[in-house]
C-alpha cells in the first residue's frame, strides 16, 4: 500500500505526533471572552493563573501552595522541562503511552524504556514488569530515574483500578523513581459515579509531580497551556526551580490571552463545568457506540472509560487487511485515515510494535463537520440518532463489516 505523508510532517516519532483527541466543539462564550490581554506573562505563570491551578487541585484533594505550581505553554514543553530538571537518566513509560511522552526524553538524549501494562488497563506499567525492567536496566549500566504514567489513559482510554495504582507506586518507590502523573484526562471519566480514579500523588506525594494538559478538560488544542504540581518537600522545591530555569531558557511563556482563558477555566464557573459534563456525556456515548462496532467486527478493544478516544487491536482481521495491502501499523493508519476520512494514528505512534495492527480512533470527528452540527450533537438528548452522527458511525460500521466478511 502506498505510504502517505500525514499532515506533511513525515513519519518520524517526533515530526508527526498525533495531537490530543480534541473536543470538536465550539468554545463556550465565556471562555472565548476571557481570552484577552497583550501583556507578557511571566515564565512559569502569573499569580492569577497559579492561584486558579491551586484551586483546581484543592477541589480534587490535591492542595498545593503557589510556590509548588508551574504553568507552561503546553504539556510537551512542561514534560521536557521536568525531564531535564532530573538531570538526565533513563525514563520508563508504559507501552503503549501518550504519543508526546517519549519524544521529550529522547530530545534530551535520555533512553526511554517501555514497560508492559497490566491486563486490566493501560496507562501505567505492570508492577512486576516495572521492577524487572529497572533491575535489568541497572544491571546493564543504565540509570532509570523517571517514570511517566497516567491513571486515566491516552491511548487506551482506560482508568486504572486503585489497587493497580497502589502496586505500581509501591514498585516505583522501592526503586527510588520519581513519578510524573499525567492527569490530563482525570476530568473526562465516562461514568464518574462508578469509576474511582486514584491520583498517584494521593498515595506517594513526596515522589509525584502531577501534570495536566488543559486541552484535556477545558481548552482547544490550539491554545497550549499546561500546569504542574510539585511535591511539598526539598525535592519538589529543587525540581520547580530547575523547571523554571529550563522554561526560561526556552522562552516558554504562555500567551497572555491563553493564560487568561486558562485561569477562567480552572476557576470552574458554571459555564465551564456544565459544558465539560455535557461534552463528556456526548463523547462517552459516541465512544460506546464505536466500541460496539469494533467488537462486533472482532477487534480487541478495552471498553473506553475516559477521554475522547478508543484503542483497537485489529490482529484478528490481519488476513483481510493483508489482502488490501495492510501489513503493519503505518499501513493501517494510512488505510483507515483514507477510508474513514478522519485521523487514525497507528499504534507505533504510541510506542507499540510497528508490526502490530493497532490504532487509536477519536470521537470528535463523529460529532459533525460544522459548528452547527457539533452544537446540535451537544444539545441533543439522542445524539446518536442525528443524521450526521449516524452517518459517521455507519461508515465506521460498513468499513469493519467489509473487513469482517472478507475471506480470511
Amino acid at each position: 500500500m502506498r505510504r502517505t505523508d500525514p499532515e506533511g510532517h513525515g513519519h518520524g516519532p517526533v515530526r508527526y505526533g498525533p495531537p490530543l483527541p480534541g473536543q470538536g466543539l465550539p468554545l463556550p462564550p465565556g471562555l472565548a471572552a476571557a481570552a484577552t490581554g497583550a501583556h507578557t506573562e511571566p515564565i512559569g505563570g502569573s499569580p492569577a493563573l497559579l492561584d486558579a491551578a491551586r484551586g483546581y487541585w484543592t477541589r480534587r484533594g490535591l492542595p498545593a501552595e503557589r510556590d509548588r505550581t508551574v504553568a507552561a505553554p503546553g504539556a510537551p514543553a512542561l514534560l521536557l522541562a521536568l525531564t531535564a530538571a532530573l538531570g538526565g537518566g533513563d525514563v520508563l513509560v508504559p507501552r503503549p503511552c501518550a504519543a508526546w511522552w517519549a519524544p521529550q526524553a529522547r530530545l534530551l538524549g535520555s533512553t526511554v524504556f517501555p514497560v508492559a501494562t497490566p491486563a486490566e488497563c493501560g496507562g501505567l506499567p505492570d508492577p512486576y514488569a516495572l521492577l524487572e525492567t529497572v533491575r535489568r536496566v541497572r544491571a546493564e549500566g543504565g540509570d532509570p530515574r523517571l517514570l511517566v504514567l497516567s491513571a486515566a489513559d491516552d491511548p487506551a482510554a482506560t482508568v486504572a483500578p486503585p489497587e493497580v495504582v497502589h502496586e505500581t507506586m509501591e514498585a516505583a518507590a522501592d526503586e527510588g523513581l520519581h513519578v510524573v502523573s499525567d492527569e490530563t484526562w482525570r476530568d473526562t471519566l465516562h461514568d464518574p459515579r462508578d469509576t474511582v480514579l486514584l491520583s498517584p500523588a494521593e498515595m506517594l506525594p513526596e515522589r509525584v509531580t502531577v501534570l495536566t494538559d488543559l486541552a484535556g478538560p477545558f481548552l482547544p488544542a490550539g491554545w497550549p497551556a499546561a500546569i504542574a504540581r510539585f511535591p511539598d518537600n526539598d525535592t519538589g522545591t529543587e525540581m520547580r526551580e530547575r523547571v523554571l530555569d529550563v522554561l526560561t531558557g526556552l522562552g516558554a511563556r504562555i500567551a497572555a490571552p491563553v493564560a487568561a482563558a486558562a485561569a477562567y477555566a480552572l476557576d470552574e464557573p458554571d459555564e465551564i463545568t456544565h459544558r465539560l459534563a455535557a461534552s463528556v456525556r456526548l463523547h462517552a456515548g459516541v465512544a460506546s457506540a464505536a466500541h460496539r462496532v469494533l467488537v462486533t467486527a472482532g477487534a480487541l478493544v478495552r471498553p473506553p472509560r475516559a477521554g475522547r478516544h478508543l484503542y483497537a487491536d485489529l490482529g484478528s482481521l490481519r488476513s483481510a487487511l493483508g489482502a488490501l495491502g495492510v501489513g503493519d501499523a503505518q499501513e493501517l493508519e494510512d488505510f483507515l485515515t483514507a477510508r474513514l476520512g478522519m485521523p487514525a494514528p497507528g499504534g507505533h505512534r504510541f510506542g507499540d510494535d510497528l508490526g502490530a495492527l493497532r490504532v487509536r480512533l477519536t470521537t470528535g470527528p463523529f460529532l459533525g463537520a460544522t459548528d452547527d452540527e457539533r452544537m446540535a450533537s451537544l444539545g441533543s438528548p439522542e445524539p446518536l440518532e442525528l443524521p450526521h452522527v449516524k452517518s459517521a458511525l455507519s461508515l465506521l460500521g460498513s468499513t469493519f463489516d467489509d473487513l469482517r466478511r472478507s475471506p480470511r
